[in-house]
């Protein structure tokens, strides 16, 4: 039996030094090391060589240091330029131009200005597209209300992914007055006979309610784009950009702020204040389980509930309140499926 063990332990070493040994083959590669050369100060180095210079200069006659190295001026020269690299250049000195006083600083931006450039950066940063990326603003701020709502809904025509719509201003600021108090909420969408019955045999928390319910979260951002010259202080509307992520709500119980959203709205005000439209553009996730009809019936709902002024004069507005209190003694799915169905 030691006999056995011996071999077995003989041959697991045979084995494991040929496996080094390939590894040691198969790993084995030629590095090109390139060193950084570096130009020390010719000063020090002349301090430190200058005896054996002085004796230098005086075995072949000259007067000096200095002269012997007028005397090998050139051959230092060509020794320089056959030592610099591309890496380590030759030390030049500097050009009289370069010596000489420093331009003057630029003058900074006006405030206006800083304001713009700083509002547009950090709509860029957040991934929000402008106005400009879907038409051409500046030539369509000549056209009257109703050509400029013609073009962008020719604009998303062929996007099967898309939707859109004009919101006139005052609307708008109604809806986004509620939205910056109830910047969170939860929308019904009804499902078919085919849907509900799937929903009953996957047992899921709201087939009873006959709808899925979408979690819709507000979020706002700096205009995407520089006010309107013509816009003053006390009309101002194109002050933010806002935009809208819905989201199935089971998926956001299991993710939170990770979900992945299914659909995204965004609300651009370039044309605000000289035209008192908002061009308001979705973007439906591919696969997502959602279809283009089914993000505008969310979509529309959105007015129901946040349009205090309008249609959410009622017990749509109250509903959106208990949610924002965490009322759910009073809050209801049932009636909230009722209201959502109410135009």
């Amino acid at each position: 039996m030691s006999s056995f063990r011996a071999s077995a332990f003989q041959s697991l070493s045979r084995s494991r030094t040929s496996f080094l040994r390939y590894q040691q083959r198969r790993w084995a590669q030629v590095h090109d090391v390139r060193f950084l050369a570096t130009h020390h100060d010719s000063k020090q180095v002349l301090d430190r060589y200058k005896a054996k210079l002085d004796q230098k200069a005086q075995q072949e006659g000259h007067e000096n240091i200095e002269s012997l190295k007028d005397a090998y001026k050139e051959k230092i020269q060509d020794f320089r330029r056959k030592a610099s690299t591309s890496i380590t250049p030759e030390p030049s000195t500097p050009s009289p131009s370069a010596t000489g006083p420093p331009p003057p600083p630029t003058p900074p931006p006006s405030p206006q200005a800083q304001a713009a450039m700083k509002a547009t950066a950090s709509a860029k940063s957040g991934g929000i597209k402008g106005l400009d990326s879907f038409l051409d603003v500046e030539k369509i701020r000549s056209l009257p209300p109703k050509e400029i709502e013609t073009l962008w809904r020719l604009r998303h025509a062929n996007n099967s992914h898309s939707i859109c719509a004009c919101i006139p201003v005052e609307t708008y600021q109604r809806i986004v007055s509620a939205a910056r108090q109830n910047p969170q909420f939860i929308l019904p969408l009804p499902r078919d006979a085919t849907q509900a019955e799937a929903a009953e045999g996957e047992n899921s928390e709201n087939a009873n309610s006959g709808a899925d319910i979408h979690f819709l979260q507000w979020a706002f951002h700096p205009p995407a784009s520089a006010p309107s010259p013509s816009a003053t202080h006390a009309s101002l509307a194109n002050s933010h950009t806002s935009t809208i992520i819905f989201t199935h709500l089971a998926a956001y119980k299991l993710h939170g702020s990770f979900a992945q959203p299914h659909t995204t709205i965004t609300h651009h005000l370039d044309l605000a204040d000289d035209k008192g439209l908002v061009l308001m553009h979705g973007q439906v996730m591919p696969d997502s389980g959602v279809s283009i009809t089914d993000a505008s019936w969310l979509v529309s709902c959105v007015q129901r509930f946040y349009d205090f002024g309008g249609q959410a004069s009622g017990r749509k507005g109250e509903l959106l309140r208990m949610f924002t209190r965490g009322d759910v003694q009073n809050f209801k799915i049932e009636e909230l499926l009722a209201e959502a169905e109410k135009v």
